[in-house]
């Protein structure tokens, strides 16, 4: 299983940007997914998390300005991200929680995607 984030880059504060995470391998269904995110010196936190029924949390640093959502049909999550500030630079990490064919489950990472926010 292997998932892979895309769509970090430099942007101005106020600015947008769109971050996809796809999920690939013999899977069985996704539950949850989620993005966290780890600035330099920080612990990794969850920015925002998607129960495969569409159900959604958000961090309070990001409610009104971030949107996640998914595409269940291809195993994708997404993270808009609107009014950008210079304290959301950090990486961003995507994270599935996946049932495998044998009925298991087991918790997936990307590899992180670089998320800059000029002031």
């Amino acid at each position: 299983v292997q998932l892979q984030a895309s769509g970090g880059g430099l942007v101005q504060a106020g600015g947008s940007l769109r971050l996809s995470c796809v999920t690939s391998g013999s899977i069985f269904s996704i539950s949850a997914m989620g993005w966290y995110r780890q600035a330099p010196g920080k612990q990794r936190e969850l920015v925002a998390d998607i129960t495969s029924g569409g159900r959604t949390n958000y961090a309070d640093s990001v409610k009104g300005r971030f949107t996640i959502s998914r595409d269940n049909a291809k195993n994708t999550v997404y993270l808009q991200m609107n009014s950008l500030k210079p304290e959301d630079t950090a990486v961003y990490y995507c994270n599935a929680e996946v049932r495998m064919l044998t009925m298991r489950t087991y918790d997936y990472w990307g590899q992180g995607t670089r998320v800059t926010v000029s002031s």
